[in-house]
């Protein structure tokens, strides 16, 4: 990436943090502008510093990431947020995803993979480790998950950009592969986001991998 993406680092193990640290200072696209031990420092920092990039623990003293998230993101929109979990946390996902945020890493994360998870969220995709896919795959809803009764309908092209979605693609990305406009794109996910009551991208997909539309 040829710009400078400026990361804040949220959790309250000083001993991960500085590891995260040590992994992102081998990524020259990347600056640390600041780090939190809790929700409420996030917050006291982020009002005073610029950041592109949260990546934001979720099990925090004083103030969790999932009402730290829904706060900062109130005040900052443009602001995008990356999940950090452990591979047991599967009940704080759905909180995170209602949040507004933009990924999930698992902690037992490589270079690679948090390189790669950076930069599609940077971009505008979404991104989340493999490991949590389970967790969308098995996530019951009576009502989404017993036999589609909700009857909702997805066009061939919808299913092309919800396959793309799925592998990190920002709009952008999606409407060169499809050789549309990004306005289309958008059009396609606002018609999706309506189809099923979802209210953002990562709930679609979660929706799309309980009901078999997407390949992963």
């Amino acid at each position: 990436m040829e710009n400078i993406v400026k990361i804040i680092i949220v959790d309250d193990h000083e001993i991960f943090r500085n590891g995260l640290k040590m992994v992102l200072g081998k990524l020259n696209y990347i600056e640390i502008v600041g780090e939190a031990a809790n929700g409420q420092d996030f917050l006291d920092l982020i009002r005073q510093v610029n950041c592109d990039i949260v990546l934001m623990d979720i099990e925090m003293p004083v103030m969790s990431g999932i009402d730290a998230t829904k706060i900062a993101l109130k005040e900052n929109p443009e602001l995008k947020v990356i999940s950090l979990t452990m591979f047991t946390d599967d009940n704080y996902v759905q909180s995170m995803i209602d949040a507004g945020v933009k990924g999930f890493l698992v902690k037992n994360i490589n270079k690679e993979t948090l390189d790669k998870a950076i930069s599609t969220v940077a971009k505008g995709g979404n991104y989340y480790s493999e490991e949590l896919f389970k967790f969308f795959t098995r996530k019951v809803n009576t009502k989404e998950e017993t036999d589609n009764s909700d009857g909702v309908k997805f066009t061939t092209r919808e299913k092309e950009i919800l396959q793309l979605l799925s592998e990190g693609l920002s709009n952008k990305e999606i409407a060169d592969v499809l050789y549309v406009s990004e306005r289309t794109v958008v059009g396609h996910k606002s018609n999706m986001l309506a189809k099923t009551g979802c209210k953002s991208a990562i709930s679609l997909l979660a929706y799309a991998l309980r009901h078999k539309l997407i390949i992963i």
